[in-house]
Parts: structure tokens; C-alpha cells; sequence
């Protein structure tokens, strides 16, 4: 199974450690990573998951961010944005796209104690969503 991986370099000291923790996780459960993609921050995943997503090569996409609350409700119209944009995504060209971004309303101690659950999940549920469809699909 092939996947890309599409990161947020936005909170990098967090999404750095995601990322390498996908990487292994997608190793040990035989997944080969075909692409990894860096974008400025969450907001900015769609354009670039909509063009790995075309390529026959991509059967899941697996994304990795952190959205730390700040001073405004930012945090929340980036979140909330964002997921129902990589959900029509998903459904658009009926593949797998997994949520590996923690927030919002998160704190920077929060989005630490989350680096290796989120990440490790995101890449989990891009295997078992891709073995159902295949299924389904059969």
C-alpha cells in the first residue's frame, strides 16, 4: 500500500517528531511511504492532498499538524476549516484521508503529550480505511 504524508511545518518542533513517528509506524505495518509533502500549516494541506490524491500511485493520504490555542478562536476556524475540507477530499476522490492534526483548543504541554497517539492513528486508520474499501469495493 502506498501512501503520501502531508505535514504542517507550523508548530515544526511538535510535527518534526509526527512526522518520523508516521514514517516508522508506516514501516512496521508495510505501508510504503511514497510521498512526504511539507506545507506552511494545516490550512494550507488541501490544494497540495487534492493533487496526491489524483495519482494512481496514492491509495491513502495521512496528515500531521498541531493547532495550538493562541489568544484569539483562530485556532478553531483553522481546525474546523480544514477538517471538512480533507473530508470532502476523501470523499471527492474516494480514498482515504486520516486526521493526524491534534488541536484545537489544545495547549503547547498538550500538543507534546499527543505527538505519538496522533501520529501513530493517522497512519493506523489510512491502512484499515484502505483494507475496507478494498473489501467493499471486491
Amino acid at each position: 500500500m502506498n501512501i503520501a504524508i502531508v505535514v504542517a511545518e507550523f508548530n515544526s518542533e511538535i510535527t518534526s517528531k509526527m512526522l518520523d513517528l508516521a514514517i516508522e509506524k508506516a514501516d512496521v505495518l508495510k505501508m510504503n511511504v511514497k510521498y512526504i509533502s511539507k506545507v506552511p500549516g494545516v490550512f494550507d494541506m488541501p490544494l497540495l492532498i487534492d493533487t496526491l490524491l489524483q495519482k494512481k500511485d496514492v491509495d491513502a493520504v495521512v496528515t500531521l499538524g498541531a493547532v495550538i490555542r493562541g489568544q484569539t478562536k483562530h485556532d478553531e476556524l483553522i481546525s474546523h476549516v480544514t477538517a471538512k475540507a480533507l473530508a470532502d477530499l476523501s470523499i471527492k476522490h474516494q480514498k482515504p484521508v486520516t486526521l493526524g492534526i491534534t488541536g484545537p483548543g489544545m495547549s503547547d504541554r498538550q500538543a507534546h503529550q499527543r505527538i505519538r497517539p496522533v501520529a501513530e492513528r493517522a497512519i493506523e486508520a489510512a491502512k484499515k480505511l484502505s483494507e475496507e474499501l478494498e473489501k467493499i469495493r471486491k
